[in-house]
């Protein structure tokens, strides 16, 4: 990925969608004066194309990202020259909420599809902090959900085989996106290449080819052209050993994201 040029800045939209997706369906909740109050402190949204850096490692920040449109993902470049996604966002994730903390982050954050971001000052966030301490719980809240997916992605790595993985990865971007309305009937768009499925499951780019044959034939779920169709719910997040405690869903979300029965496909 390189340094991204933007695409040109729009006004914030005085209407409360751009956080219309921040905690939906999650097991904390933003309440309609929070929402409201947070789409204050959008200074303004900004446009992305995929594939390019949007925050470089180790360059002081004095804003957040949160992502209204699009995939963005965290990523480590090594030493030998391979990058290592450690997070996908999708719509309604705080990216780099942690940057108001830390002022620099330790890793690059990325528009892995065409993106659009809602822009907050680090000054209006402290003015958040300041005057909404419940706003300031649910926004810590979101870190806290972050800290626990990549808790998750390492147990991911280190216990599970390349077809669990694979299945876990899949089951965990059904339940996130099922959570903001972006899946129907156990279809969704997931804009990734095998390499990036490979980055993220720390698998060749054959293996994961070799992977996803699998699951197809076993009759599981299909992936192909940035389409994912799942065909078995329950038993992919079996195969997976998948479940969705870790995202902190509410428990009608909680439930369709493992398949509940007569809901097999959320």
């Amino acid at each position: 990925m390189r340094v991204a040029e933007p695409w040109p800045t729009m006004a914030a939209p005085k209407v409360a969608m751009l956080t219309h997706n921040v905690l939906r369906n999650r097991a904390v909740e933003l309440s309609e004066d929070e929402r409201s109050i947070l789409e204050s402190a959008v200074a303004f949204t900004r446009a992305y194309p995929a594939r390019q850096i949007v925050v470089r490692q180790d360059v002081p920040v004095d804003v957040s990202t949160l992502l209204v449109e699009g995939l963005m993902t965290r990523h480590v470049d090594a030493k030998d020259g391979r990058r290592h996604l450690v997070a996908i966002h999708v719509p309604g994730d705080f990216v780099d909420l942690h940057a108001y903390a830390l002022k620099r982050l330790d890793h690059d954050v990325g528009a892995l599809t065409n993106i659009t971001v809602a822009v907050i000052p680090h000054a209006a966030l402290q003015e958040v902090q300041l005057h909404h301490q419940h706003l300031t719980r649910r926004l810590w809240f979101l870190t806290m959900l972050d800290a626990a997916s990549h808790r998750h992605w390492v147990v991911r790595l280190a216990s599970l085989n390349a077809v669990q993985r694979v299945a876990h990865f899949l089951c965990e971007m059904h339940a996130r996106l099922l959570a903001i309305g972006r899946c129907n009937a156990g279809r969704f768009e997931l804009a990734m290449t095998q390499s990036d499925i490979g980055e993220v499951c720390g698998l060749s780019n054959v293996h994961v080819n070799r992977v996803l044959r699998q699951l197809r034939e076993e009759g599981l779920c299909g992936v192909r052209s940035g389409q994912v169709r799942i065909h078995d719910l329950q038993g992919l997040a079996t195969v997976g050993v998948f479940t969705p405690d870790y995202l902190y869903l509410n428990r009608p979300a909680a439930l369709r994201a493992v398949g509940t029965p007569g809901d097999h496909h959320g």
